[in-house]
């Protein structure tokens, strides 16, 4: 064979194998003959293969160009694998055809049968994913972003506008997250960035391109310059990358409503770079091996080291994006270490040949910034669609690949050797050990060592009767009844064999009337001199002696052996844990540079980024237009996965020992660093200087626009009330009888707190400015007509009310409980909604004490009875009225919440706090100034449920049999009735944190000892509270709330906010 064909045969066995490693992604199959059996069928077309073992082993029909398959570009061996998401065919159950409804029918019965033959998953199993799927859908239905829910701009450019020097935001044009989130993790690579910003397009760019990909790519790399050039100078706080994103989107298969995947975005983001700077490249340095920055900054090399059927071979490959499985593994070394052995490798450590197949690589050249790809997504056989895997997986912010390099090969199999056997160890030391921590043959096991102890305890307790059953009276039932059974009948007793058994059943059915039936689980009560616990009947003191020595002699041994074993497994686990950590293997450092988590499921969600700013030590989150300042725990808990359903998908880690990725640029002369505009080459600190004029310009624009209406607003302020009335035409002529035959022009009765049924009490405040307002007008006016009053009247007051409305109060003098104007005013409610309420105060009839003000009334009610039904929208004036009298009733349950909490009642203040929550957040739905601070009155709900929790769990600790069902009734009927109310929303941190800490104050006591009857009434209670269904089951109704009248509230509520003012200690404790 010549080297020629030896290296042809190479690189088809290297094809081959990469085509089967893409083809168990896609799939997840793993037999390795029905891979090679559809890679022939299909010819070694992918996507054909993948068809042949969905079709063959999903039973699906497969889908044609609808259906969307994520592969690596074959002639490409750079890639390993790249992850894919297949969908399935949907039957439509919603027409009327019958024979869909039976196909799906069938279908689904062969699919769950199928399914568990093959997988072993039964339909509860498969039902319950399909729950949580869904629930998952549901919960994030807010994440996934149709282009009728892109970012609008706010119109104020203020808001637009960045702060100091503010990383900038991207953004999202419509399903665009996977964009920001890499392009940021890019962006903030310092040395990429300035390969971007310094790249100079082709001398050949300006006549036309030479091919496709030209064309594509060199206008790409000119919009990525510009936008790059906006991150680094604009003075927006965040910039629209649609130019560049809509070049990008022509190269992607699904429609442009579907979210990208991060690894198919970054593979094909690299490649456009890649290419772009080899024309560059080629151009530069012609007759010379071109290099490419791209290449060397993101590509490194492996070896491939193996045996294929019974024969060693060795092969260098390039990698960009390394995948991982995160499937069964618990770190990020744990992933590697297994990516990096594929099959039986025995054979590549002896000198035997033998017909086992596998490979290892070693990495031989790693990149400067090395990409792990994590497969959370798999195609899960049994449904029929793709999954994403919620797992937990740890990783380190500093990375030490030392024992992955081929440098280090022989050391790296002596010290996996040595792990290898450490692990054989330790589980055969954790089998020992659970053998002593779960004593016993049958269902139910205990420690070994309370085993002892309980034999003991037996052995010790003192008989108090011969036998179990000879101090209870067995002649009368329990429960002082006195009617006796009949005695057994004896054989000469027996009934005669000419009776029918129909009449032997009836003279028994008469005899159970009359002799009550011993009913022994629902009569029967414990004696009470019957012993606690079971005791030996004859024991002798020298048995007894032998036996608690001997007990406590084996009890000791129990004891001292777990203690043996536990401190041997802690022993092996810290040797794995240290077995790399030698300087010797702590050579190759590389920094956890940035972290792409999505949020959702496989199908939908979202995208971020963390990425750490190495100059101020702060990660940072970029979440499409939000930058906003982070910490490693929050990247933990968004990244690790395990909790809730946000998991990192893409780790980006950077040469530790390479500081020029991420160092700022200094001027050559000066010395100085560089930042802003002063970065930027001339044409894009041009095109950047244009931009920044161009929203400078608009924020002009709306200054002037502000001072116009501000100039309007003062002219138009004292005449305001006045136009709105005038609109309307006004008559004085009297009013009609009041059994007119038109009910539709009858004025509508007034709301309770426009009532004025008498000139004290509820109404006298209103009345009395009222009047205040009327005499106002008379003392300006030289026309004393009632229809001149009453329009004055209505603007001095609307004058007033304007003036509260736009007043920066403190939360203890709330305006809007003083008038319902203050409120309509607050929430912009239509001018006609406004004269009405206003009419309808003058209207009122216990306004008439004088002949001025009884005048006005009539012209008042007069107006109102002739305003037609479609001017003013009757069924919209109801509505905002509701809306008011909802706010004041939230108020009520607000107010005598925070009262009873200020005084410790919380078990009473608990419910009116929840109720003031729930109908507050329902107000808070139509507008910011519905309702009350939200996060008020969710720190003083959670507080006053930890309070409980705290309570409850002392009654608990007690052990006093009152007690403890007492705090078990306080958190079954109030604290976990309520925690799913805490749970619905987990965007309310503070609240999942509550509910951790309620739940961690009662798991504490599962390794704590105490009374069996106590211990069994945990773990009754302990599965309710760890519940973390958000479904609520069962809650109590909302307390009957007192009246209160308007200035009673008023005072009140001010004298509890007060308080709260000086007693309440940061919401933020929690």
């Amino acid at each position: 064979m010549t080297v020629e064909q030896n290296v042809l045969q190479q690189h088809s066995q290297k094809h081959q194998q990469t085509l089967l490693n893409q083809l168990r992604e896609v799939t997840g199959t793993t037999d390795v003959q029905l891979l090679q059996q559809a890679l022939q069928a299909s010819n070694g077309d992918l996507a054909e293969a993948v068809a042949f073992l969905t079709e063959k082993n999903a039973k699906v029909p497969q889908q044609d160009e609808a259906t969307y398959y994520q592969t690596a570009q074959i002639t490409n061996d750079r890639y390993i694998s790249v992850g894919s998401q297949a969908d399935t065919n949907v039957i439509d159950l919603t027409g009327d055809d019958k024979d869909d409804l039976q196909r799906a029918i069938a279908l689904s019965l062969e699919e769950s049968n199928r399914a568990f033959r093959e997988t072993g998953i039964t339909d509860e199993e498969q039902a319950i994913s399909r729950v949580l799927e869904a629930s998952i859908a549901e919960n994030k239905a807010s994440l996934k972003r149709t282009h009728t829910e892109v970012w609008s701009d706010s119109p104020n450019p203020y808001d637009r506008k960045r702060q100091d020097n503010c990383p900038v935001g991207l953004k999202n044009v419509g399903n665009t997250c996977w964009f920001s989130a890499v392009i940021q993790s890019l962006f903030n690579l310092l040395e990429f960035q300035r390969l971007v910003l310094h790249y100079s397009p082709p001398a050949r760019m300006q006549d036309l391109p030479r091919n496709q990909k030209e064309h594509r790519n060199l206008p790409f790399m000119q919009e990525l310059r510009h936008l790059f050039s906006l991150l680094v100078g604009s003075k927006r706080k965040y910039v629209d990358p649609s130019r560049a994103v809509e070049i990008l989107k022509d190269a992607f298969k699904s429609s442009e409503s579907q979210q990208q995947d991060v690894s198919e975005f970054t593979h094909k983001l690299l490649d456009w770079l890649e290419d772009a700077f080899q024309i560059k490249a080629e151009e530069d340095r012609e007759g010379e091996k071109p290099k490419n920055p791209m290449v060397e900054l993101f590509y490194g090399r492996f070896l491939a080291v193996g045996v294929l059927e019974g024969k060693k071979f060795e092969n260098t490959e390039m990698f960009g994006q390394y995948p991982l499985q995160v499937n069964g593994f618990k770190d990020l070394h744990e992933c590697l270490e297994a990516a990096m052995i594929e099959g039986e490798i025995e054979s590549l450590h002896s000198a035997e040949n033998s017909a086992k197949s596998g490979q290892e690589h070693w990495f031989t050249e790693l990149p400067p910034v090395l990409t792990f790809e994590l497969s959370r997504f798999e195609f899960n056989q049994a449904l029929g669609r793709p999954e994403k895997i919620h797992n937990k997986l740890e990783f380190p912010s500093m990375l030490y690949m030392d024992r992955y390099m081929d440098r280090n090969r022989d050391i790296t199999r002596i010290k996996r050797e040595e792990i290898r056997r450490l692990k054989e160890h330790l589980t055969v030391l954790q089998q020992r050990l659970e053998r002593y921590l779960s004593y016993g043959s049958g269902p139910k096991r205990f420690p070994l060592a309370d085993v002892l102890q309980y034999a003991m305890e037996f052995a010790s307790s003192k008989p108090v009767c011969a036998s179990p059953v000879e101090d209870i009276d067995t002649t009368a039932p329990p429960g002082g009844m006195t009617a006796q059974l009949p005695p057994p009948a004896s054989a000469g007793d027996q009934p005669d064999a000419s009776v029918s058994p129909e009449g032997s059943s009836s003279g028994l059915q008469a005899q159970q009337q009359r002799v009550s039936i011993h009913k022994p689980f629902t009569q029967s009560r414990v004696p009470p001199d019957l012993p606690m616990h079971p005791a030996p009947r004859n024991i002798t003191d020298e048995e007894l002696r032998v036996l608690e020595g001997c007990l406590h002699r084996w009890r000791s041994e129990v004891e001292n052996d777990t203690r043996d074993l536990q401190a041997s497994i802690s022993r092996i686990h810290r040797t794995i844990e240290l077995m790399y950590s030698d300087k010797s293997m702590m050579q190759v450092p590389y920094r956890l540079h940035a972290v792409l988590v999505h949020e959702g499921q496989a199908n939908a969600g979202h995208y971020w980024a963390y990425i750490y700013d190495p100059h101020h030590r702060q990660w940072m989150k970029y979440n499409d237009i939000s930058v906003t300042k982070s910490s490693w725990e929050e990247l933990v808990r968004d990244s690790f996965g395990g909790y809730r359903n946000a998991s990192a998908y893409c780790l980006m880690y950077i040469d530790d020992k390479k500081p020029f990725l991420i160092e700022e640029e200094f001027d050559k002369e000066t010395g100085q660093m560089l930042s802003g505009l002063d970065k930027l080459p001339p044409d894009l600190k041009e095109y950047v200087e244009g931009d920044n004029k161009l929203f400078e310009k608009e924020m002009e624009e709306w200054d002037a626009l502000q001072v116009r209406k501000l100039q309007q607003e003062k002219l138009a302020l004292a005449a305001a009330a006045a136009a709105s009335v005038a609109a309307q035409p006004m008559s004085t002529e009297p009013c009609p009888p009041d059994n007119t035959d038109e009910p539709s022009l009858s004025p509508q009765p007034d709301p309770e707190y426009m009532e004025q049924q008498s000139p004290t009490g509820d109404s006298k405040h209103l009345q009395e400015d009222t009047q205040r307002a009327i005499s106002k007008a008379a003392a300006e006016l030289d026309e004393k007509s009632p229809e001149a009053l009453l329009n004055t009247a209505m603007k001095v007051e609307y004058t007033r009310l304007l003036r509260f409305a736009q007043e920066d109060t403190p939360p203890e003098r709330d305006y809007r409980l003083q008038h319902v104007i203050v409120y309509f005013i607050h929430n912009q409610a239509p001018k006609k909604i406004l004269e009405r309420t206003l009419l309808m105060q003058f209207a009122d009839r216990n306004l008439g004490f004088d002949e001025r003000c009884k005048s006005i009334m009539k012209v008042a009610r007069a107006k109102l009875e002739l305003i037609k039904p479609d001017e003013v929208n009757m069924e919209e004036y109801e509505m905002w009225h509701q809306d008011y009298r909802n706010f004041r009733e939230t108020t009520v349950f607000l107010l005598i919440g925070l009262e009873l909490f200020l005084k410790k009642s919380y078990v009473e203040a608990l419910m009116y706090l929840i109720y003031a929550y729930q109908y507050n957040k329902e107000l808070l739905v139509k507008g910011p100034y519905r309702g009350h601070d939200e996060e008020l009155i969710a720190h003083y709900r959670r507080e006053c449920l930890l309070k409980l929790n705290e309570h409850a769990a002392a009654l608990f600790e007690t052990g006093e049999e009152a007690e403890v069902n007492a705090g078990l009734s306080i958190m079954n009927e109030l604290v976990v009735a309520c925690i799913p109310l805490l749970l619905v929303d987990e965007m309310e941190e503070k609240d999942m944190v509550a509910v951790e800490d309620m739940r961690n104050r009662w798991c504490s006591y599962l390794g704590q000892e105490m009374e069996p009857n106590l211990q069994e009434k945990l773990t009754d209670f302990l599965p309710k509270l760890l519940d973390c269904s958000t479904e609520i089951k069962s809650f109590h109704e909302a307390p009957k709330l007192p009246a209160y009248s308007t200035l009673e509230l008023c005072e009140r509520y001010g004298r509890v906010m007060t308080s709260l003012t000086l007693s309440r200690t940061p919401a933020d404790g929690r």
